[in-house]
């Protein structure tokens, strides 16, 4: 694949994130009650009264954020946002919103935590405490702190991390769901395929991707003395012991993928387990193997730590290799295999990260072309099908294997929002400039 296709690629993928991802995710803001509305179905309907969930308010966070980030980075300009329809600066308005809405609705202040949902209003609706939720909002606070440096972000992210770890563990890993009080409970919000699972892979990936971004954004600030006043009065700790804390919970987490998540006779990754690790199900689950590798790449980039390199590099290549092999058709990604049984739908989740995931396994193996092929193939089917195209709209759910939409999945719910397809925008303006 030549420079003059991979330069198309971040064109158009610019223009989808700056004239399409963000217009949207800005209308869906109530100014009202705070935070993003819930729901928006296929037929663009919006539903004002629908719950907000704390991972979509998280995650648009998150979002906003990192975008306003890219902005004061050079990768766009503030004329590439007034030609889109807004000033660069709501960027930042936009993540000042999220996060107020998470501080004052989202965080329990008598028992500590982030609750599951709210009502429309703001008020708690399911105060279920799942650990992958507190992992969420860690990384939102994470990065609203490095693109507002305000230091009570950075203090609410480590207060989180130090319940997670106090209270969301034992003496094998990460337990799941809890009630308000953080007493523990079964795990159906995050146990899928006919399992109720007491591990899954998906919580631990997502606490090693919050935790990676705290661990990143907070280095060199130990020299801001605000950081300093913020994290001891919150924590009673300096930067540098809390930094040291987080650091040595990635480790860990890797060790953990290294000896008891990752297959090394299937190549690829168990889903979901019970207490022991035991996997409960025959499943591979594409999305999240192809996520996994480069998440798990950047983590390395972050650690900086040759030992861990030498021990995970070869797992991500092993993952990228795999999905490619047995889930790319050479123009998208199917959504998992079940007990040898493939669900041929298109993700829109999936379709993103096999993006970033082929492009990054091409960085780290640059003779391995196909793999960059891969990435702009992707991009071209989801541009094609998954973008939805009517006015008013953002992507599908989910598309068939010829790219025709399944009716009736939701625009907007708890779980669908400018996470996966946002993130994959910035990755590709980001990868492809490093490049």
């Amino acid at each position: 694949m030549g420079q003059k296709e991979l330069e198309r690629m971040k064109k158009e993928v610019k223009t989808e994130l700056l004239t399409h991802i963000i217009p949207f995710w800005i209308g869906m803001r109530d100014d009202r009650y705070g935070g993003y509305y819930g729901g928006l179905t296929y037929e663009l309907s919006l539903i004002p009264e629908a719950e907000k969930g704390c991972i979509l308010n998280s995650r648009i966070t998150w979002f906003f954020a990192n975008a306003y980030t890219l902005y004061r980075q050079g990768l766009f300009t503030e004329e590439d946002c007034r030609a889109a329809g807004y000033e660069a600066e709501e960027l930042l308005h936009e993540a000042k919103h999220g996060y107020r809405f998470l501080k004052e609705h989202c965080l329990d202040e008598k028992y500590g935590g982030v609750y599951w949902s709210l009502r429309a209003d703001g008020t708690s609706a399911d105060q279920t405490k799942h650990t992958y939720n507190q992992a969420f909002a860690v990384y939102a606070l994470s990065s609203y702190y490095e693109a507002s440096h305000d230091a009570e972000a950075l203090a609410l992210a480590f207060e989180l991390f130090t319940l997670i770890e106090e209270r969301c563990i034992d003496e094998d890993g990460y337990l799941e769901a809890f009630t308000r009080e953080f007493l523990p409970q079964s795990n159906e919000k995050l146990s899928e395929n006919g399992v109720l699972a007491e591990r899954t892979m998906n919580t631990m990936l997502h606490v090693l991707e919050a935790y990676t971004e705290l661990f990143r954004v907070t280095e060199g600030a130990e020299e801001e003395i605000q950081v300093e006043r913020a994290l001891s009065a919150a924590c009673g700790e300096s930067l540098a012991v809390l930094r040291g804390r987080v650091r040595q919970r990635i480790i860990w987490i890797t060790e953990v993928f290294a000896r008891k998540i990752y297959n090394p006779r299937l190549h690829r990754q168990e889903v979901f387990f019970d207490a022991q690790y035991r996997s409960l199900i025959d499943l591979h689950s594409y999305g999240h193997d192809i996520e996994t590798a480069w998440l798990m790449d950047k983590t390395l980039e972050v650690l900086m730590d040759r030992d861990i390199r030498k021990k995970i590099s070869p797992i991500t290549r092993e993952l990228t290799a795999q999905i490619y092999q047995t889930a790319f058709d050479g123009a998208s990604l199917a959504n998992e295999c079940e007990c040898g049984v493939v669900n041929e739908h298109r993700v829109w989740w999936v379709q993103a990260e096999a993006v970033v995931g082929f492009l990054n396994g091409w960085q780290h193996e640059p003779a391995r072309t196909e793999y960059c092929d891969a990435a702009v193939a992707e991009w071209q089917f989801i541009r094609e099908y998954v973008v939805d195209q009517r006015p008013g709209s953002e992507w599908y759910w989910e598309v068939r294997a010829d790219g025709t939409p399944i009716l009736g999945r939701p625009i907007v719910e708890p779980w669908k929002c400018p996470y996966h397809n946002g993130r994959m925008c910035m990755e590709v303006l980001k990868r492809i400039d490093a490049k």
